[in-house]
């Protein structure tokens, strides 16, 4: 059973004022996504690479997936060199081959070595040695990147979602009712026209609906407040019911004996 979750960055690919790209951390040890800001954001927690033992990938936008050969290269490099730390990647069939070809591009002839001691898992429900299951479900949002939300520890008491990119969809939303609590994403404002993100008029029906369940909000276009003037969009989060609450980067929640707390 997952025990804390640490939001390392919390802005979306225009990554505001204030935010790192949208990055979670389960443990101190899995993350969710490898965003380009993905070291800077474990170097800011102080947080070795070579102590991460698992990436969860949600997609293939450059906003989740473009720190991998960042990250592979500082291993390798840096805090692995003898590459003696396994690493498991959990992900959809076929990331595997966008991901090598990202480390070629990258860094052509540095990274053959680590990435073939990579474990790639493409099953949609599993578990890893420190207990964590997950359950991987198809989102709403860009066909073309083939966009997943995980739920962590499903059916049991502390089972949380992330809902990767998506915009409002009943798939994702029946793991949400499930679950105790919600790490989802607030891409748009409400002026954009797409429904690939949730708006905050999405994220208040949604908390209407699911009264029981706590939302952490991530992966915003909204600045930090009181960071910069003036904001990439806004710097005034929406108001929303008691049970949403807009992260910042470095928020920790906390699972104890009365449910997640941050």
């Amino acid at each position: 059973m997952a025990q804390e979750v640490r939001m390392l960055g919390t802005g979306n690919a225009f990554m505001p004022y204030g935010r790192y790209h949208s990055f979670a951390m389960i443990d101190g040890k899995h993350i969710i996504d490898c965003p380009p800001t993905a070291m800077a954001s474990l170097r800011r927690a102080g947080v070795p690479l070579s102590e991460i033992e698992t990436i969860f990938i949600t997609h293939i936008h450059g906003d989740h997936v473009f720190g991998f050969p960042f990250f592979l290269l500082e291993r390798r490099y840096i805090s692995d060199r003898e590459m003696q730390q396994p690493l498991v990647v959990v992900a959809a069939e076929g990331v595997k081959e966008h991901l090598w070809t990202l480390c070629q591009l990258a860094y052509p002839g540095s990274l053959e070595e680590i990435f073939a001691t990579v474990e790639w898992r493409t099953e949609t429900e599993g578990s890893l040695e420190s207990g964590l299951t997950w359950k991987r479900f198809r989102v709403h949002h860009d066909e073309s990147v083939d966009p997943y939300g995980f739920h962590f520890n499903a059916g049991q008491v502390g089972s949380f979602v992330h809902s990767g990119d998506s915009g409002p969809c009943e798939t994702l939303y029946n793991e949400i009712l499930s679950s105790d609590l919600a790490i989802l994403e607030m891409g748009f404002p409400e002026w954009v026209d797409s429904d690939h993100h949730h708006k905050p008029s999405d994220i208040q029906s949604l908390a209407e609906r699911a009264k029981n369940v706590s939302f952490i909000i991530t992966h915003t276009f909204v600045d930090q407040p009181g960071v910069h003037s003036p904001a990439t969009v806004t710097d005034v989060y929406p108001k929303h019911p008691e049970n949403v609450h807009h992260a910042e980067d470095g928020l920790r929640i906390v699972f104890g004996k009365q449910g997640w707390k941050f």
